[in-house]
């Protein structure tokens, strides 16, 4: 049996989870005190995401970069490939919040979306 210790991050008061698995599978979950921290203990050891957040450079624009993030979690293992791609992308000004900047990034099927708009010069 395998013992993994996680802070929660489902709510402010950050409990310290106690995780049991056995044969890469969730056996108890103990130390949360709401059901949001049973969920994500259970989804963090099995499979974990992240929003990714950066910039993305900005053609004619009253900015040089522009904030994004991914639309929705995408898996940690594809974090890497995630950056690696975006750094390739610039945008042309007006740039909207929301506006798609990339598809599909690595092909993860989320699309990376701009969090601030940007005039033109």
């Amino acid at each position: 049996m395998e013992i993994r210790e996680l802070i929660c991050i489902g709510c402010p008061m950050g409990c310290p989870l106690k995780v049991e698995l056995e044969e890469g599978k969730v056996r108890q979950v103990t130390g949360n005190t709401c059901n949001r921290g049973d969920v994500y203990a259970r989804k963090e050891v099995t499979d974990p995401t992240r929003i990714v957040t950066t910039t993305v450079r900005v053609n004619h624009g009253e900015q040089a970069v522009v904030s994004v993030k991914t639309r929705t979690d995408i898996p940690k293992d594809k974090i890497s490939a995630c950056m690696e791609a975006i750094k390739k992308v610039r945008v042309d000004a007006p740039i909207k919040i929301g506006d798609v900047v990339a598809a599909d990034i690595a092909g993860t099927g989320v699309d990376m979306v701009a969090t601030k708009n940007i005039s033109v010069l």
